[in-house]
Formats: structure tokens, sequence, C-alpha cells
């Protein structure tokens, strides 16, 4: 990795702890090695890097391409771990880039929303995220994500808001012989949701709110 994503770590970490009461709970749940599929919600721009340096381990993001169109934003983005990917088809060249991250037996870590809410509330899952753990087979670990919301305007860095990142047990998604539909897809992209909604208060669960995570389905 380039010593722009290494600073840059750093940085991040020592702003959280002046800025914000930053809280990791079950650390413990983190695979130190293998490749990991990390899936979260997304509340900020900042839940990225909070996400990179709560992991405690080198973490890849895949983000929306449209990041990459200035050629300075593209030169400095590259560097710190994040590759693009087109959102709302098939795009490819991101899962072959997907592949090789996790075959390096690294953390690739995916925003299956694909775009942050503004309401705080969990929106609907794109499939991206359950495609590449059902075709890649690795296991899955989900990230219940509050508190970032607030990180906007002036004022909030006086108030010091409370940030949590709540980490789930990993968890597989369901075997599928031959290639998986878009039915099966669809599913899949239920049950991820599901786990991070099971991480998160019930004000923040959105379009998940009163669904019950069935244990019998990891």
């Amino acid at each position: 990795m380039s010593w722009i994503y290494y600073i840059s770590r750093l940085m991040v970490r020592i702003l959280l702890s002046l800025l914000t009461r930053w809280q990791v709970k079950v650390k413990a749940n983190i695979p130190s090695q293998g490749p990991l599929l990390v899936v979260a919600n997304n509340l900020n721009l900042a839940d990225p890097p909070l996400v990179g340096v709560s992991l405690g381990r080198t973490a890849i993001f895949m983000a929306k391409e449209e990041l990459f169109r200035s050629r300075l934003s593209r030169y400095f983005i590259s560097r710190l771990g994040v590759f693009p990917v087109h959102r709302g088809r098939l795009d490819r060249k991101a899962l072959r880039q997907a592949e090789r991250v996790l075959a390096r037996d690294l953390a690739l870590v995916i925003f299956p929303e694909g775009r942050r809410s503004h309401n705080g509330q969990l929106q609907p899952a794109s499939p991206g995220a359950a495609l590449i753990a059902s075709r890649y087979k690795v296991p899955v670990l989900p990230i219940g994500i509050t508190g970032t919301e607030r990180i906007k305007g002036i004022t909030w860095v006086l108030r010091r808001p409370q940030i949590t990142v709540n980490i789930g047990h990993p968890f597989q998604l369901p075997v599928v012989n031959g290639k998986v539909t878009r039915v099966e897809l669809a599913k899949m992209s239920e049950l991820i949701m599901e786990h991070i909604a099971d991480l998160l208060p019930t004000t923040y669960r959105g379009n998940y709110s009163g669904r019950k995570l069935d244990d019998t389905k990891h």
C-alpha cells in the first residue's frame, strides 16, 4: 500500500480521538486474517475512513466511479485503497478487482445501499455485495454505524458526537448450486441488510424495522 494510505489512517485515528467519542464494539469479531467482505450502513462521507481504522487490518474499498472522474481525486483515493464501480449495472471490471483483493486475503469493504442515507435510515440494498459474497464464497462481516450523521455544519466539533462502530459476527451466505438467479440474489441482499439492521438501534433500521434476524439462515 502507498505511504498515503498509512499516513491517512493515522490522521483519521487522531481526528476521531480528538473530535468525537469514537467507540468500536466487539472488535474481537473481526477475523485477523483471510479474505473478508465487510458490509456496513452509510450515513456520512466519514464512514469509509471510520470503518477503515476501526477494522485494524488492511481494507480496500469499492466506491462509485464518479469519485474517479477528476484526475486529482483519482490519484489520491486510488492510493487510499479504493477502486471504482459503476452503479446500476453489472461491472465486470470491478468484480475482477474484487476477486483480486479477496485472493490476497484482504478485507473488501462495501456499503450495500450504494449511497448515503440522508435520513439515517437503512435503505434497500443493491445486489453487488451479495453477488461478490456468493460468487467467491467469502465470509461476510456486518457493521452497524451510528452517530456519523451528526458530523455536519461547523459546530459539531464542539459537541464531540458519540460515534459507534458495532461489529457483528462473520457469516456465510447460503450455498447456491449453479448460477445465482436474481431472486436468490435479492434474498441474499435482504439477509445481508438484516444482519446490519440487527446491529443498529431500531431508529436506524428504516426498511428493515420490525424484522427479526433468523439465526437459522447463517
